[in-house]
């Protein structure tokens, strides 16, 4: 009885813990009875017949469900025992999240008992269940049994408001939309548990406004309660006549009938091109002066209801008829969208004053009308030209002329060369020409040569000539223009070529020697000078038919014999002529030496031309030459010796050969020398005998006239030359003063005293001069007596200084 009583015991607590345990409390009276759940997660087996204990073995724990936001605290929430040992034997511990591991202090267990206790406050938004660790053990801390885990479970409540994503939600859509137009989404999220009800939400329209207020009145748009996707419900969405629409949001937990919250969503209406731009008028006046170019000339307007600023608004202008040259452009203004109407082109008043054109407008991006298509509007826009006086031009600036050169004056180089716009008569005037070349006429500017044209102005610049010239009209205010003359000389050919030979000689053996090389110049320029060609006249054909002539170059050609000729002098006529348009010739006389020549092609000399050529002549002939070479010889000889018979023997002067001859050591000083030691002195025998200095033989060539001193009087005859000395002079001083008279009365050479300046030593030298020319005192003022000192050697020369 006592097994069975047991047995039912055991049972009653198993039903009675599962009950428990599995039951989720629903009220505050629910939580209070489990406050008596009692766990016994570890249980030992009786002892069998046979004596041996059983196996542990423990059990699987269900989860336990605590509501969040539970006030009773603390709070009981399970107890937990083992039956290994007995009460107050037994130490039951917990470890685990929400414990000792973060988030911290919410379970504590007594010790004692095995009852687990709620400390703080739960929230399943912030933490949804904890897993914690049980452990019995016996008083000395050793465990009894294994671990065992116990799952708490936070249960949700309905503590939380759904909430828009976003404050405020942004739509478009664009005008005319269909019905059931998809516009946007809106969203919104629930802290709850997503898996009960307090997470079901709903989406609705509580409230719609247009912008401007009360333009539209029904309700254009419509949301999915479950998807909050909004969508148009009613056609009349007009961005001409609203701007968009402000929406007031509701979303609500519980499938709608819990907590809700709100928001609000602007739509805006997309502009689309259902409106045609038209012009304000359909005619517009504007003015321009002419020869404006890039010049704004005025504007025209248009209107489009259309969104401003975007490209269903913004217009482009197109002129479609009135402008075939297209001097006009219409551009943009992007800020007005007027079209503004420019000159690209000059105008002239004087050729056209007046423009109509037809203007079209549209937008840039194409039409989307709702009915029937209608044309682009259109306008016409009048341009009225206005006159103002237009300087005169040149034709041609710069004016290029060429001329060719010797052309004379009075030669017309240009004319009607400037025009005016204005028909006005014009002045010319030259502002630029230095060579005076031009005459320029002021009325109808003709331009003429003034002189002749040549190459030889120093103005030219590689045969360019350059002057500058003005043109002016006879208006109110005048205008001017300036134009540059640049005149090119062209080469004439007026010079025909003229030869000379490099070569005097030639063989007169055709197969010794190359021939007398010819070679030509021209005094015109190219295309009028080289190549030249070289050819023998024929007007004479005896004289040539043994020459022939072979180009070499451009400018030499080289003269051959065809057959042998007798040595001798010989004159070709040579026709030379250029290259030039037209053509120049001339026949010049050419003459050739033509002589007898050795093997390698060279001239022999007359003898040895006689003794190599002694087959071709007779013993006579040899005998006559050779005796007029001997009485050549014996002519020069007997005129040698008599010119030796009439030369007079030197005579010694009468100062003897006296070793106290003073004259023989008068030495040349004048190139700063002297001194014993100089041993370029001058030769003392002219002074000796001067009848017998023999004057230098004359040449063939004519002495050239020398440069007439300018210190001489003009009628001072020049002496004839060689000057002769005075004859016979008794003295030394007679000799000198005849020459040093002949000197100063020869106005082509410079005196025989002139002062020869040796250096320049400065001003307050306190030296005295040393030319007696620029001394101040005359001889007279001199004391020579200190000559007397200077021994026998000067005594001569202080005789002639002496004052008596």
């Amino acid at each position: 009885m006592k097994m069975c009583s047991k047995v039912f015991a055991v049972f009653l607590l198993l039903v009675v813990a599962f009950y428990q345990v599995g039951s989720t409390p629903a009220t505050e009276q629910q939580a209070e009875e489990d406050s008596t759940k009692v766990l016994f997660p570890w249980r030992q087996k009786t002892v069998g017949s046979s004596g041996l204990q059983r196996a542990k073995r423990a059990w699987v724990i269900p989860p336990i469900n605590i509501p969040e936001n539970t006030k009773q605290i603390p709070k009981n929430l399970v107890q937990i025992k083992s039956d290994t040992l007995e009460p107050g034997k037994v130490l039951y511990k917990i470890q685990g999240p929400g414990v000792d591991e973060d988030p911290k202090g919410f379970f504590e267990i007594n010790e004692t008992t095995g009852w687990v206790i709620l400390m703080n406050v739960l929230d399943r938004e912030t933490h949804s269940k904890f897993k914690i660790k049980a452990y019995a053990l016996d008083l000395s801390g050793k465990p009894m049994e294994d671990p065992t885990e116990l799952e708490i479970h936070v249960v949700d409540q309905n503590d939380n408001r759904p909430a828009f994503v976003q404050e405020e939600f942004t739509g478009r859509v664009h005008e005319n939309s269909k019905p059931g137009t998809s516009v946007m989404q809106v969203e919104a999220t629930d802290a709850d548990d997503i898996e009960t009800d307090n997470a079901a939400l709903a989406y609705s329209i509580i409230g719609q406004e247009s912008i401007p207020p009360f333009r539209i009145n029904k309700t254009m748009f419509g949301i999915d309660e479950l998807t909050g996707i909004i969508s148009t419900r009613d056609v009349g969405l007009d961005r001409e006549e609203v701007e968009g629409f402000n929406i007031t949001l509701q979303v609500a937990d519980m499938s709608g009938s819990g907590l809700s919250s709100y928001s609000s969503a602007l739509i805006y209406i997309n502009d689309v091109n259902d409106n045609a731009p038209n012009f304000t008028s359909e005619t517009f006046q504007m003015s321009v002066m002419e020869n404006k170019v890039q010049a704004d000339i005025g504007r025209i307007t248009v209107t489009d209801e259309d969104e401003p600023q975007t490209e269903n608004w913004w217009v482009k202008y197109t002129i479609t008829a009135g402008d075939p040259e297209g001097n006009f452009d219409i551009r943009r203004d992007d800020a007005t969208n007027e079209g503004i109407v420019s000159v690209v082109k000059l105008l002239d008043y004087e050729s056209l004053n007046y423009y109509e054109l037809v203007v079209m407008v549209e937008n840039e991006s194409p039409l989307r009308l709702m009915g029937p298509k209608t044309p682009p509007s259109s306008a016409t826009v009048t341009i009225n030209v206005l006159n103002q006086n237009e300087p005169p031009g040149f034709r041609q600036s710069p004016l290029r002329l060429s001329v060719p050169e010797g052309s004379p004056a009075g030669t017309l180089l240009a004319s009607n060369i400037a025009l005016d716009p204005d028909r006005q008569a014009l002045r010319y005037d030259v502002e630029y020409d230095p060579d005076q070349w031009l005459f320029l006429d002021d009325e109808s500017g003709e331009i003429t040569a003034n002189k002749e044209i040549t190459k030889n102005s120093r103005f030219l610049t590689k045969d360019v000539y350059m002057a500058v010239i003005t043109v002016e009209d006879t208006g109110d205010y005048p205008s001017t223009a300036t134009a540059t003359v640049y005149i090119t000389v062209l080469e004439v050919n007026d010079f025909a070529p003229e030869p000379f030979s490099l070569s005097k000689f030639m063989c007169n053996d055709p197969e010794k020697g190359s021939g007398l090389i010819l070679s030509a110049t021209d005094k015109d320029q190219p295309p009028h000078s080289a190549p030249f060609l070289f050819s023998l006249d024929d007007s004479e054909p005896e004289n040539i038919r043994n020459w022939t002539l072979h180009r070499i170059n451009d400018t030499h050609a080289a003269l051959r014999l065809l057959s042998a000729v007798v040595e001798g002098e010989y004159v070709l006529p040579v026709v030379l002529s250029d290259s030039g348009t037209p053509a120049l010739a001339e026949i010049h006389m050419v003459n050739v030496t033509v002589c007898q020549c050795n093997d390698e092609g060279d001239c022999q000399p007359i003898l040895a031309a006689i003794f190599s050529a002694g087959a071709g002549l007779s013993l006579g002939a040899l005998l006559i030459i050779l005796g007029s070479i001997v009485l050549l010889l014996l002519l020069l000889l007997i005129m040698a010796a008599v010119e030796q018979c009439h030369r007079r023997p030197i005579r010694k002067g009468m100062l003897g050969v006296s070793d106290d001859d003073i004259r023989d050591n008068i030495l040349n000083y004048d190139e700063q020398g002297g001194g014993e030691e100089d041993e370029n002195a001058y030769n003392m025998d002219q002074l000796r005998n001067p009848n017998e200095i023999i004057p230098p033989p004359t040449t063939a060539m004519p002495r050239g006239k020398q440069p007439v001193r300018k210190d001489t009087p003009y009628n001072y005859p020049s002496p004839s030359y060689p000057r002769k000395t005075p004859a016979d002079p008794t003295d030394i001083e007679d000799f000198i003063n005849d020459g040093l008279d002949a000197a100063d009365k020869d106005p082509n050479v410079p005196p025989y005293d002139t002062a020869l300046i040796y250096d320049f030593e400065g001003d307050g030298s306190l030296a005295g001069s040393l030319s007696s020319i620029a001394s101040g005192s005359s001889d007279g003022d001199q004391d020579y007596d200190y000559l007397n000192s200077w021994g026998p050697r000067f005594n001569k020369l202080a005789n002639l200084y002496d004052k008596h």
